[in-house]
């Protein structure tokens, strides 16, 4: 059985494009963080590139960002290819069937609450009650 589940961060914004024959496609890098630690204490981590299509490009493409934490299931495979230098390279690939979107779309706006976490609110702001 080949199969992969991923929790990682986006590397970059998702890469939206369409096939000849009009199915949408849409990349993106994850990066994964490794459970140990190198010895000097800093956290190592493996970059996955990961293909979504049809429908579930189009949701990735509208909701995922840099930064935004995200869950992935998927297959998994290895593309060689040759680097400009003319050495073969290789990068793993997931094709993703689910993918999970842990980070809210608009967390980054959200303000962060104080310690006490409560949030001042101006008269002027809309409240929902």
């Amino acid at each position: 059985m080949n199969q992969i589940t991923l929790i990682g961060n986006l590397c970059s914004d998702p890469q939206m494009r369409t096939t000849p024959n009009g199915i949408a496609v849409c990349t993106f890098t994850v990066a994964v963080n490794r459970r140990q630690s190198t010895e000097a204490g800093s956290k190592e981590a493996d970059f996955f590139r990961v293909t979504a299509w049809r429908q579930l490009a189009e949701n990735c493409q509208r909701f995922l960002a840099k930064g935004r934490k995200v869950a992935v299931l998927g297959s998994i495979s290895l593309n060689t290819y040759t680097k400009k230098d003319g050495a073969t390279g290789a990068s793993l690939e997931v094709n993703a069937d689910q993918v999970e979107f842990l980070s809210p779309k608009d967390a980054a706006e959200q303000p962060k609450p104080p310690a006490d976490g409560f949030i001042q609110v101006n008269e002027q702001d809309d409240l929902p009650f």
